[in-house]
């Protein structure tokens, strides 16, 4: 399990953003655990802050509503614009940065993501695509430390289906 770990790339002249990363459990498991409320909010936040969902319609046209809270309660909430699913193998959603009602906040950046699964040999891949606007949107999301928080939750979903099977 110990090889299973996370390929982080930034494509700056594309402004896109590559994440693969290899699970040992099954992709039914894996696609579960990123398209049901209650598995997201077990994963979706580096430690110590969590993923609290206030709704979540998971179709194509359908967004989720949630908030990553932090170790003193403070909350910074997202929406994702589910815009494309094909069943157990792609994910296509818009991302971005909003109040508790879902107004998305136009002084942060959005992002396209394209969230590919497949299974082979036991294991399941999951190839995520994120492309941001502009490259001062991508350099922001970094420096807000994407790179850091998102390898953390991937790591902490391993965790998670390891200890499922």
């Amino acid at each position: 399990m110990n090889n299973l770990t996370t390929n982080f790339t930034v494509d700056k002249k594309n402004n896109i953003v590559k994440v693969k990363r290899a699970f040992a459990a099954p992709r039914d498991n894996v696609w579960a655990a990123w398209t049901e409320p209650e598995l997201l909010d077990q994963w979706w936040a580096p430690k110590p802050w969590k993923s609290e969902t206030k709704s979540m319609d998971f179709s194509a046209g359908g967004q989720r509503l949630y908030a990553m809270v932090g170790p003193e309660g403070e909350k910074h909430w997202s929406r994702v614009d589910y815009t494309s699913i094909t069943p157990k193998t792609n994910i296509k959603l818009r991302d971005g940065f909003c109040d508790s009602k879902g107004n998305i906040n136009q002084d942060l950046p959005q992002s396209d993501w394209n969230i590919e699964f497949t299974e082979s040999n036991g294991l399941t891949t999951v190839e995520v695509e994120i492309k941001h606007e502009t490259l001062a949107d991508l350099e922001q999301i970094l420096e807000m430390g994407f790179q850091e928080g998102f390898t953390a939750t991937l790591e902490e979903l391993a965790q998670i289906l390891t200890a499922k099977k």
